[in-house]
């Protein structure tokens, strides 16, 4: 199992960043948060949690240790998956997914794509105890750029939305709100599609 990885930026985006080691690059798949971290950074340290399949090893990458523990505290309920965690962590801070689970607020969790009632009451229960004991605390920086409209559809569509639904939402969120940085209207879209 992998621990870290460090690197210098290959290509990044709001889904996934490439880290060149030593002449390899390798794909890892961050969420929301981690991006807005390490946005414009040329080299990166990344917490990894890899994941093996029969047709795929697959790598998560975390700026920070406490949204990793988060994450594998995600992946350990049942019904959800990596794709799901890192969906949920892309919608929302670790404060706001520790929060919603100690107070037992599902709705929040529901806003999330892929997140029903069911699931958001599993993650609940399964999780009270141990989100209880987690440190909370995380600073988000937020990144200011040309292309947000591009790298917020660019993120939608690696996320598994349509191109044509996800341009749709964007277009409206920019249009009524000119300054919002590319995280917020990620987060925006995610609770619009």
């Amino acid at each position: 199992m992998y621990e870290f990885i460090r690197g210098a930026v290959a290509d990044l985006n709001p889904a996934s960043v490439v880290v060149d080691v030593g002449g390899i690059g390798y794909f890892v798949n961050i969420s929301l948060n981690t991006y807005s971290q390490v946005n414009g950074k040329k080299e990166v340290k990344l917490l990894i949690h890899q994941v093996v399949r029969e047709d795929a090893h697959v790598l998560y990458g975390f700026a920070e240790k406490r949204e990793r523990d988060l994450f594998r505290s995600l992946i350990s309920v049942n019904g959800v998956g990596a794709s799901t965690a890192l969906m949920m962590l892309s919608s929302l801070s670790p404060d706001e997914i520790t929060s919603a689970v100690a107070t037992g607020n599902a709705d929040v969790l529901k806003a999330v794509k892929g997140i029903g009632t069911k699931t958001a009451q599993r993650i609940i229960i399964d999780l009270k105890d141990k989100l209880g004991k987690m440190p909370e605390s995380g600073q988000i920086l937020i990144s200011t750029d040309n292309t947000i409209r591009n790298e917020a559809l660019s993120a939608l569509v690696m996320l598994g939305f349509a191109k044509k639904d996800a341009d749709k939402a964007v277009s409206k969120i920019i249009k009524d709100d000119p300054g919002a940085t590319v995280e917020r209207v990620i987060k925006t879209a995610l609770k619009r599609l």
